[in-house]
């Protein structure tokens, strides 16, 4: 079991940056990915970026250059730094777990990003 809570959301002019948080606790060392998703109202949830047991990283198209995943693994926390912000990002943003030999999922609990024109 991973449990994971998400912080940093907030309202930003676009072209501004954010840095999201993600503090994971419960079996940790059974990670293996962790990774960051949104969802606007009305649309499908949808993958922004991930990293890898290994360190690796994979993001979307539509953020490539931007944004940025991390992690800090003596705070047990995940990080997405968000630069050059556009209202098209305005979203609710979760991080997700996925962990064990069964590659079971946790979800945090979202935090909102809006973006002003």
């Amino acid at each position: 079991q991973v449990q994971l809570v998400e912080s940093g959301g907030g309202l930003v002019q676009a072209g501004g940056s954010l840095r999201l948080s993600c503090a994971a606790s419960g079996s940790i060392a059974a990670v293996n990915t962790m990774a960051w998703y949104r969802q606007a109202p009305g649309k499908q949830r949808e993958l922004v970026a991930a990293i890898f047991r290994g360190g690796t990283t994979n993001y979307a198209d539509s953020v490539k250059g931007r944004f940025t995943i991390s992690k800090d693994s003596a705070k047990k926390t995940v990080y997405l730094q968000m630069n050059s912000l556009k209202p098209e990002d305005t979203a609710v943003y979760y991080c997700n777990a996925n962990y064990g030999p069964n590659t079971d999922n946790s979800w945090g609990q979202g935090t909102q990003v809006t973006v002003s024109s």
